[in-house]
């Protein structure tokens, strides 16, 4: 078989980049190997040529690579970590590789944690799968002329980037060329990154990681203007007294069986101070843990509390909201709480309602403040969205996880829109939608605490289950962008 990949390796000076560089020799399938590297590590490997890079993943990388790839197929390892190959595992990568039409080839692996193999499967690329975290794993495959005339197009429209050179290259690649994902485990990785789920949750939002948040925006907004889904400026006007209400402003709380935590959350909302009317509606979906019981023991003591029971049985969180919106005691505006957290002060609503009305938008986001469930602040602290702008936040949108909270919407639009009957990523669905016409108005300072305990439903989620709501914002982005295409296109 001829020698058809010229390998790329981080190497940091480690031992184990050597078994790696080993077992890519015995492969018999690779002609040439690199060690990328950010200094001049002294010792080397020998039989290998040595690169000196900025960053690892950053242009002037992938630009060395592409220069120095001269077979038909370069597989890049993006992790400075103990790689193992599985069984033929690289004439796997070149066999599917060699014979499709692929800008990339990727695959499922095994995470290696305390001496113990656990499966990590990886998601299928699609046309939203342009947030920047995607994982691929660390073991990737380029079809070489796909990389080198990606790397053209990369640079050319966004030029040279410290941290986000890999990014505009692989967003450049899937505009005109597949990336095929083998779902099967080829190689173990051992895992050094141990934390939880939800600590790895804000990564992206912590200030230190500004500087790559600005790199990452200005590659997806051209990633857009490139497919016909860049959205301008323009935004609708929203006329907050097309309809009449009785009421100002609804709280809605969906919750299932919350007996530790739905009283906290109710009071923070009776105690809000406003020169406004409002009141609170908790959709109560099937609780059997004494929660209904509380539920109705406060409704009975301040009518401000409209406990709903509905009738289906089939809802989510998504489906929760629509019950609380079609409610005929909504209010002008829809605000949310979830069941296990509480608002910050007094204040919060006032300060909702008046950033409608001051920004003139049809959604409100505020910031928050992690806390454990004795309100003491835990990292990483506040969460406040700073990454959005009014110019290009709903182009941005589409590369992050979420919007932030509290979420508050004006409620014709929402009750026009409606929720999606799911319970993850409905908030996700209903901003990106609402972004596609309407400005969404923020607020940076804490407004809302957020607590964590263990018995929030994202306290560490497994694999499969990160996978499952991943692919599904993965495929809101894929319906939004092509919304977008389409919006652009009549226009």
């Amino acid at each position: 078989m001829p020698k058809a990949m010229t390998a790329f390796v981080p190497f940091g000076g480690h031992q184990f980049t050597r078994n790696t560089i080993e077992q890519l020799r015995k492969s018999g399938l690779v002609e040439k190997i690199y060690l990328l590297s950010t200094s001049n590590t002294a010792g080397g490997i020998e039989g290998c040529e040595s690169l000196i890079v900025d960053t690892l993943l950053g242009s002037q990388s992938m630009m060395q690579i592409a220069r120095h790839a001269q077979t038909e197929l370069a597989l890049l390892i993006v992790h400075d970590a103990p790689i193992e190959f599985g069984q033929f595992a690289l004439d796997r990568f070149f066999a599917v590789a060699h014979s499709a039409d692929s800008g990339i080839v990727y695959s499922d692996y095994w995470d290696l944690r305390q001496g113990k193999r656990v499966a990590h499967p990886t998601t299928e690329y699609q046309l939203g799968s342009i947030r920047d975290d995607f994982n691929f794993g660390s073991v990737l495959v380029f079809n070489t002329r796909a990389l080198k005339e990606s790397i053209q197009t990369a640079v050319a429209s966004n030029g040279t980037y410290n941290f986000a050179g890999w990014y505009a290259t692989r967003l450049a690649i899937s505009r005109k060329h597949p990336l095929t994902r083998i779902s099967e485990y080829l190689y173990t990785k051992d895992e050094t990154d141990t934390r939880k789920s939800h600590e790895k949750q804000f990564d992206y939002v912590d200030p230190r990681n500004r500087a790559v948040q600005v790199e990452m925006e200005k590659v997806v907004t051209e990633h857009l203007k490139q497919i016909g889904a860049y959205l301008k400026p323009e935004f609708k006007e929203v006329n907050f007294d097309e309809q009449k209400f009785d009421t100002e402003a609804s709280v809605i709380i969906p919750v299932k069986n919350r007996v530790k935590t739905i009283v906290d959350a109710i009071s923070s909302v009776i105690r809000q101070k406003t020169d406004f009317k409002f009141n609170v509606i908790v959709v109560d979906n099937y609780s059997n843990d004494g929660t209904t019981e509380l539920l109705q023991d406060f409704a009975a003591k301040d009518k401000r509390l409209i406990h709903v029971i509905p009738q289906r049985e089939d809802l989510g969180i998504g489906g929760c909201w629509n019950e609380g919106i079609h409610h005929p005691q909504c209010g002008r505006f829809a605000v949310q709480l979830d069941s296990d957290d509480v608002y910050k002060d007094e204040t919060t609503l006032q300060r909702i309602i008046e950033a409608f009305r001051t920004q003139k938008c049809a959604m409100i986001v505020g910031s928050y403040q992690m806390t454990n469930f004795q309100l003491q602040e835990i990292p990483p602290g506040l969460i406040d969205h700073k990454e959005w702008t009014p110019e290009n936040g709903r182009n941005n949108a589409l590369r992050i996880s979420g919007l932030g909270a509290p979420r508050a919407f004006y409620t014709p639009i929402l009750r026009k829109i409606k929720v999606p009957n799911v319970s993850y990523g409905e908030d996700y669905a209903v901003g990106l939608q609402i972004s596609r016409d309407y400005q969404i108005g923020r607020i940076y300072e804490p407004i809302y605490l957020c607590r964590r305990w263990e018995g929030n439903s994202d306290a560490d989620l497994d694999v499969t289950r990160h996978n499952t709501y991943h692919s599904y914002k993965d495929k809101l982005r894929t319906i939004e962008i092509q919304a977008r295409q389409h919006k652009n296109a009549k226009s």
